[in-house]
């Protein structure tokens, strides 16, 4: 039974911790699923199978992101939805000297007003339009957010580890 059949079997509000409410005989003791190794290979699998977020449509989702311009420090949304964009995020976030000028699309200036704080919270959750960051939004690294090119040390440890 896959981890989705999981959740709609069990009928609980704890559906989302499947990894609690599955039960595993480790040397004649009961333990959760959740405190094994087991876990680990699962996950290995559904990452490269799957990618590691994805919406309720089936594509791999990243919640919008900001990076604060340096010369007119008014913050700037990030659509993660396509490789191209993250690699534009992850360019401009790990640049100290981004400027609003840098924005390759939406070609906004310094002189463009800021984005309502009001709005700003909205940041594309499938699971809530307010999230502060869940596991369905917030990625720590996949293929499409973590790139083989790149010298940050996030990047190299993502795809040094990817390949074992």
């Amino acid at each position: 039974m896959t981890p989705a059949a999981f959740e709609k079997h069990s009928g609980r509000e704890t559906a989302r911790k499947w990894k609690n409410n599955v039960w595993v005989m480790l040397n004649g003791e009961k333990v959760p699923l959740l405190k094994t190794s087991l876990l680990k290979y699962y996950n290995q699998a559904s990452k490269s199978a799957n990618g590691s977020h994805r919406s309720h449509n089936g594509r791999v989702f990243h919640r919008d992101e900001f990076v604060r311009c340096s010369r007119c420090n008014k913050e700037r949304r990030f659509r993660l939805r396509t490789k191209e964009e993250c690699r534009i995020y992850h360019d401009a976030l790990a640049d100290v000297n981004w400027k609003c000028a840098d924005m390759p699309y939406d070609r906004i200036t310094c002189d463009d007003d800021e984005e309502r704080a009001s709005r700003r919270v909205y940041k594309g959750c499938s699971r809530s339009p307010t999230c502060r960051g869940c596991t369905s939004c917030v990625c720590f690294g996949c293929e499409i957010c973590r790139f083989s090119d790149c010298g940050c040390q996030t990047c190299i440890d993502f795809t040094r580890n990817a390949k074992t």
